[in-house]
């Protein structure tokens, strides 16, 4: 199990982060430099604006840290996390991603912040499906992924829940709408329980 979960507070929402962590007893710190990724052994990466995010990581001199911490210990990364965590974006020079998850995104394709929705999204886990409502924003949706990813959920046919190895890629916010099975995942990554017991879908 992770002892101490680190979320990337250069910026977007990463107090709710904190606050899903705190509700399931789990040690979560702030991350804003690259010594704070010694006393981690997992990372959220959070939704935000990724075009800042990607140069506020070259400023503070995290890209390559982050991509060294990604080969031995969990990222998750929620909506810009998740765009941050891509190999490629589509139609896109100002943002350089960490190439963590072998999927390749369209930024902004679910539309602007006020096109911003909720949609019903289900999994199956140790035989039983669960059911969240997920909040959209400025999303990015997954276009195309290497037969190494695993697809947990899809929205209209289209991957919006991802796992690659240890790593977890959401196009949505769960911390929003107060969703911690997928905090839990990232916890318990290293006992392989949620691994083995979280089925896949079938892949886009």
């Amino acid at each position: 199990m992770v002892k101490n979960i680190g979320v990337l507070e250069l910026q977007g929402n990463y107090a709710l982060h904190h606050k899903i962590f705190s509700e399931l007893g789990i040690s979560s710190k702030g991350i804003k430099l690259s010594k704070d990724l010694n006393s981690v052994e997992g990372l959220v990466i959070p939704g935000g604006e990724s075009t800042t995010i990607s140069l506020l990581l070259d400023s503070y001199n995290l890209r390559k840290p982050i991509k060294e911490f990604a080969k031995e210990y969990p990222i998750m990364g929620t909506c810009a996390g998740l765009i941050m965590m891509s190999k490629k974006i589509q139609n896109e020079t100002r943002v350089k991603p960490l190439k963590i998850l072998d999927v390749v995104v369209d930024r902004n394709a679910y539309g602007r912040q006020i096109m911003s929705s909720k949609e019903s999204i289900s999994f199956n886990l140790n035989s039983q499906t669960i059911c969240v409502d997920a909040t959209l924003i400025r999303a990015p949706k997954i276009i195309s992924s290497s037969s190494s990813v695993n697809i947990i959920a899809k929205i209209d046919d289209c991957p919006v829940a991802v796992m690659q190895g240890k790593h977890i890629g959401l196009s949505f916010h769960p911390e929003l709408d107060g969703i911690t099975i997928f905090h839990e995942i990232l916890y318990d990554s290293s006992s392989n329980f949620f691994w083995m017991n979280l089925d896949k879908v079938d892949a886009a």
